[in-house]
């Protein structure tokens, strides 16, 4: 099946973003790889996917800069690493799981918790002004045209 290559759709950030891991698969191996999960019968174990998905995602984030593939036996055999890119997408996936952990985690509650190096203290990923430091929500900004958007 073709996917929808979003970048196309305009000069949209999300869109964008969303051409990168905008299908399921992508978010959760991107977690898994964060979360330690670095060899590819690792991922498929946790995750329960194909191997065929699996490698398809896999190249996809390889060559989108998120991932490097790095060998580790002479077979060759790969692991994966976030990179820079992959790494800020992390943040992005932090602050979809405080939107998860708040209207879906249910009376369990939420199922993994952060503890800050910083402080050592177990906080939840906050938004804000990277000026002023203020909490930073939808209601508190304006949308206006930058540099790249379209005419």
């Amino acid at each position: 099946m073709q996917r929808t290559n979003f970048s196309e759709l305009a000069a949209c950030s999300i869109a964008r973003t969303l051409d990168v891991i905008g299908e399921p698969w992508s978010p959760l191996i991107l977690r898994d790889v964060w979360a330690g999960f670095s060899r590819f019968e690792q991922l498929q174990a946790d995750l329960g996917i194909s191997r065929k998905v699996l490698t398809e995602r896999l190249n996809h984030l390889v060559d989108a800069g998120v991932l490097d593939r790095r060998p580790y036996d002479k077979r060759p055999r790969y692991e994966y690493v976030l990179t820079e890119k992959g790494t800020e997408l992390v943040d992005m996936l932090m602050a979809m799981t405080r939107w998860g952990d708040k209207w879906l985690a249910g009376e369990a509650g939420p199922p993994v918790l952060y503890r800050h190096h910083a402080c050592g203290e177990i906080s939840r990923v906050e938004l804000t002004c990277a000026h002023c430091g203020e909490p930073m929500h939808a209601g508190d900004v304006d949308l206006l045209p930058g540099p790249g958007a379209a005419r």
